[in-house]
């Protein structure tokens, strides 16, 4: 820096005279500059504040001539106005004063002192001066102040810029009015709406109304189906109450739930209306059901494409039974699809039960053994290798009930991420003893196929009648406390809770093909069938040797020469055979053997009396190969009935005429529709269909669509009556099943609420202890 005082070098004078001149005459020029930007600031500022005067007064006034209507009351936003109205006017007051404007002025005016940039002075100063050797310091005189400004180039540059605060706080203003202009714009027009909105008529709401006494009062009935229907109150009664509320506010619903546009309902039916009506109101209130007390919301959810569906059966291969076959094709033909993936899940014996249980002293090591076996025996039956997995649960053999029990929670053996869809081959038998994870809470869907008509089995013991009225009641709470949808597969079951009639069953596609191989011989002249009647079948009483002995033995004379051939091995068997020879019965006794035997292909006509089965097997099959069926008139005949060699009788005098009417003709050959009706390719899409499968697997879900074309699910997002009784059912089941003194006096198995250590050596599994140990000892 250089000093500039009084004393200066004689040489330089004159240059110093003449820079002190430069500096005077630059000051000047930045002060009037100065002054002209707060001129032109105050001149901005009062026509900001005119405009805002000229903003709130119309504002005022345009509220005034809307409060000036008698009827209608003051709406809020006038009474805000009204309320700050006394505050703008002392603002305004305030802002328009001389003393506002003269601290302004005070507050933005040059201070005394400004430091100013004077080093590109300070450089020209020194190359003037640079010929004859002279220094000027141009600085600070003591007790005088200096005012520093920054050099930003040559002059005309300089008098080209603004000072950098004055054109900021410019810039701030410009963009204020702005703002301040489309704000107050706005402000006012949405307090002309507003208030607007108040004066004019109220128009039709949009808000979906509140449900109704007459809506709920049906929507009540309508969930309270399930007991009024244990009560004996049938379910058209049901019906018709919930029609009859319906029918007082239908037109009012649906105007209210439906747009102005389209007035009409996706159904006819007033429960779908009525379903739809409760789904609008809840969707308007935002709620969504959690679930109640007893349901467990952790639910698989797919990560991939495919869906996974468990197929848990009683019995297993080489036990030649319907529950043991059936659902062994049944993973079959639904993992042919690909569309999902397989998991059968079957019961695992220990070594002394399968000496009990399996034919021909037939007997496994391991899970991996019989999982070889049973694949073996599949793929020479299909044609076709079949992707599916086997899994293996603990079961235990019961000899009073000839059938196998499971050991244990059977849902903990298949795993969690694979707990999507559930197919329960005997609902009732896998949980009249269930203590474990209820199944409609580990699985999103669950499909219950009933195969066996135990009341008829029991009806047939000592106390029979007694055993039956609570095994049907057992029946109905375990089946709708455990599954979403029952199949029967004929009506000689008893009647369940969500259940459907459906035939849902095959037949081996071996038996097809015999079928068509007869048929062809026929064409070519030669004789199909070399051999009379027969009948095939697990040698106890229950299953039809009882009606069958006592036709035979009523119609001894009338079929004089007729000889039947008994083919079948049971705990009966010793006993059905004396039965035979003490009435001299014309019945000739063989081992059991498959029915596709070859032994048994030269047969012409399968007699099956049996009012026991749900549905024979054994029948459809002789219908695939062609055969003539002698059969009851029983429901559990009534899908062969469509069947031209099906022959149905009603009495024991109908019986031996049909016997003889086969036994005198030719059964006539299937056609391809009959032949398609028999094949697992049809009962899987009757399975698909029936249990609503297809739409599982394929998310469609019943929806419909709101005013403002919204989706609307009719079931999901509300709890309903039925859904809380069901988890109450399952909850007490389990508290009961869970006492060992209960279980033993309903006839459970000794040790099977938990598996056995035996099981556990030969399924590789952890003690039950450790598996789900029980804390707070």
């Amino acid at each position: 820096m250089i000093d500039v005082g009084a004393e200066s070098a004689a040489p330089g004078a004159g240059t110093a005279e003449k820079a002190l001149s430069f500096i005077s005459r630059g000051w000047r020029e930045v002060r009037d500059s100065a002054g002209a930007d707060l001129r032109l600031m105050r001149a901005r500022a009062s026509s900001f504040k005119s405009l805002a005067d000229r903003e709130f007064e119309n504002l005022l006034s345009s509220s005034a001539a809307v409060l000036s209507t008698p009827p209608r009351p003051s709406p809020p936003e006038v009474e805000f106005v009204k309320r700050i109205q006394p505050k703008l006017s002392e603002i305004r007051r305030a802002y328009s004063s001389p003393e506002f404007s003269r601290r302004v002025l005070e507050k933005w005016s040059p201070k005394a002192t400004i430091r100013i940039d004077l080093s590109a002075i300070r450089n020209a100063i020194v190359s003037e001066v640079d010929e004859v050797g002279a220094v000027l310091d141009v600085g600070k005189v003591k007790g005088q102040s200096w005012r520093m400004v920054r050099w930003k180039g040559v002059e005309e540059e300089e008098q080209g810029r603004e000072w950098e605060p004055i054109r900021i706080l410019k810039t701030g203003l410009k963009e204020l009015e702005r703002k301040s202009q489309s704000t107050s714009n706005e402000l006012v027009e949405k307090l002309k709406s507003s208030l607007g909105s108040f004066v004019k008529e109220p128009q039709e709401s949009k808000e979906v109304p509140p449900l109704d006494l007459p809506e709920l009062l049906a929507y009540f009935v309508k969930q309270s189906g399930p007991f009024f229907n244990q009560l004996g109150i049938r379910q058209d009664i049901c019906d018709k109450i919930v029609e009859a509320l319906c029918s007082r506010r239908k037109d009012q619903f649906m105007y209210h739930s439906l747009p102005a546009k389209d007035t009409s309902l996706p159904g006819n039916e007033n429960s779908d209306e009525l379903d739809l009506r409760i789904a609008s109101v809840l969707e308007s209130t935002g709620h969504h059901y959690e679930g109640g007390f007893w349901t467990d919301l952790v639910k698989h959810e797919t990560t991939d494409q495919k869906r996974h569906v468990a197929i848990v059966t009683t019995a297993s291969l080489p036990w030649m039974t319907g529950t043991a076959v059936n659902p062994l094709f049944r993973a079959a033909y639904l993992a042919k699809s690909a569309k999902q993936d397989v998991t059968l899940v079957v019961p695992w014996l220990c070594k002394s039960d399968q000496e009990l249980v399996y034919p021909n002293n037939l007997s496994f090591c391991s899970p991996e053994e019989q999982e070889a076996y049973i694949r073996n025996w599949l793929e020479e039956r299909i044609g076709f290798k079949a992707d599916f997995k086997i899994s293996f649960y603990p079961g235990k053999f019961s000899k009073e009930r000839r059938s196998i029990v499971p050991a244990g929670d059977t849902t903990q053996f298949i795993p969690s991420k694979e707990a999507d869809i559930a197919i329960l081959e005997e609902p009732e038998h896998l949980n009249w003893y269930h203590h474990g994870k209820r199944w409609t809470d580990k699985f999103n869907y669950v499909v219950g196929v009933v195969h066996t008509n135990y009341l008829e089995y029991i009806k047939r013991e000592k106390n029979g009648a007694i055993q039956a009225f609570f095994v049907k009641h057992i029946n109905n709470w375990v089946t709708r406390a455990y599954c979403h949808k029952v199949l029967r597969l004929s009506g000689a079951t008893q009647e369940l809770p969500k259940s459907v009639i459906c035939n849902v069953h095959g037949v081996n596609p071996k038996f097809l093909k015999v079928g068509e191989k007869i048929a062809a011989e026929r064409e070519q002249g030669h004789q199909a069938f070399s051999k009379g009647a027969y009948f095939l079948g697990k040698m106890v009483w229950a299953k039809g040797y009882r009606e069958l002995i006592d036709l035979l033995a009523k119609h001894k004379n009338d079929l004089e020469g007729f000889n039947l051939d008994v083919y079948g091995n049971g705990e009966d068997s010793r006993e059905v055979q004396s039965a035979a020879r003490k009435l001299d019965l014309n019945l000739n006794f063989f081992k059991g053997r498959d029915h596709a035997d070859d032994s048994l292909h030269g047969y012409k006509v399968f007699i099956n009396p049996s009012v026991s089965d749900v549905l024979c097997t054994a029948t459809a099959e002789a219908l695939a190969m062609g055969k003539f069926v002698i059969c009851a008139d029983h429901p559990s005949n009534d899908f062969f009935r469509a069947f031209p060699n099906c022959l149905t009788y009603k009495t024991s005098e109908d019986f031996v005429a049909k016997v003889k009417e086969a036994m005198a003709n030719e059964p006539q050959p299937l056609t391809p529709e009959q032949r398609y009706n028999l094949s697992w390719e049809a009962a899987t899409q009757r399975f698909m269909e029936y249990s609503e499968l297809d739409k599982v697997l394929n998310k469609q879900e019943s929806t419909s669509v709101n005013a403002d074309n919204l989706k609307i699910s009719k079931s999901i997002s509300m709890p309903t009556l039925s859904s809380a009784v069901d988890g109450g059912l399952a909850f007490a089941h389990y508290c009961l099943t869970g006492n060992e003194i209960l279980r033993l006096s309903t006839g459970a198995i000794p040790g099977t609420r938990n598996y056995s250590k035996q099981h556990c050596m030969d399924l590789h599994l952890l003690p039950p202890q450790v598996q789900n140990p029980v804390y707070g000892w």
